[in-house]
Parts: structure tokens; sequence; C-alpha cells
């Protein structure tokens, strides 16, 4: 935290402390109990807050797509299984082997402002960043718009041959 390295203990101490005091992390839900019966929470994580914050945006940044979409999925999942108290299962320990593999390139620095209740990001750098200006900007030079014509098109076959088709067959 600001340039400092500490064990996890004390960083989430300090962490709670900071955002506590912004109110930050403070929610109330009505979750489904593993009975099956719906029960109100109200909890209080600030430091955890500011952690997934952080992580969520350096993961952002370093996660391939594909890999990223895969992994909330996934993520639900295993949130579940912890819940459930099934810390120990063959599942658990599976997927943690992909999340291992996942997380190898998340890393980096990520700036919070914390202020009256609200998180603000404010900052993103990892060494590992997918994210380039010089491809991801309109005014990119090394693209040319031409470019994307036949994978509009391509993409957009499902589309199209559904109506023809049933136009065609009212025919």
């Amino acid at each position: 935290m600001n340039g400092t390295k500490a064990n996890p203990i004390d960083l989430l101490n300090t962490l709670n402390e900071v955002a506590a005091k912004h109110g930050i992390g403070r929610t109330d839900i009505v979750e489904n109990r593993l009975v099956g019966m719906k029960s109100r929470g109200a909890y209080e994580t600030p430091g955890g807050t500011l952690l997934v914050t952080a992580h969520r945006e350096l993961e952002a940044l370093t996660v391939d797509r594909e890999t990223a979409h895969f992994q909330q999925a996934l993520s639900l999942r295993y949130a579940e299984l912890v819940y459930y108290g099934l810390w120990f299962a063959p599942l658990r320990a599976a997927l943690d082997g992909f999340f291992s593999v996942a997380q190898q390139r998340v890393t980096g620095a990520v700036g919070l402002k914390l202020w009256k209740g609200t998180l603000t990001v404010t900052k993103r750098v990892s060494p590992f960043s997918l994210y380039r200006t010089d491809l991801a900007s309109f005014t990119m030079g090394r693209y040319n718009p031409k470019d994307a014509e036949g994978f509009i098109n391509l993409f957009a076959l499902p589309v199209t041959v559904r109506p023809k088709a049933k136009a065609e067959g009212n025919s």
C-alpha cells in the first residue's frame, strides 16, 4: 500500500482502518442459504472491498477475454463451494489449478480514491498489461478500418442467414 510492502494480515488491518473511515465496504444483501431459504445479511468488509476492486482492475488489464469470461463462471462455482463448506472437495482443489494459471500475470499497481462512501479507480498499470493504446485507439496507425469489413460480414452471417431462410420459405 502506497509503495510499502506488508504481510497480508498487517495490510488487511491497515486497509480496514483506512476504508472504514470512508464508509467503504458496507453492504446489505438478501442471499440464498444452502438449505434454500432466503436470508438477509449486513456485512462490512472495508479492506476486502479495496483488495477485490484493485485485483479486478489488474485482471481487466492482464487476463485475456476468453480466460476472463471462463474465470467469471468458475468464480461463482468456487464461491459456492466455499460457502457450502466444501473447502476440501476435489473440485475446489481442481479449480485452484485453473486459477493458479489464470492469475500468473495479474500484478501491478492500482490507484484508489476513497471519499464519503465512494471508491474510485484512479490508475491501473501492469508490466503484463494487454491494453495497448497503439492498437485500441480509433486513431491507431496500424489499424485500417477496411480490415474490419470481412470480419463484420463473417461475424454477421448467422444473424443474416436466418431471416433470409424464413423469407425464402414464405415465398
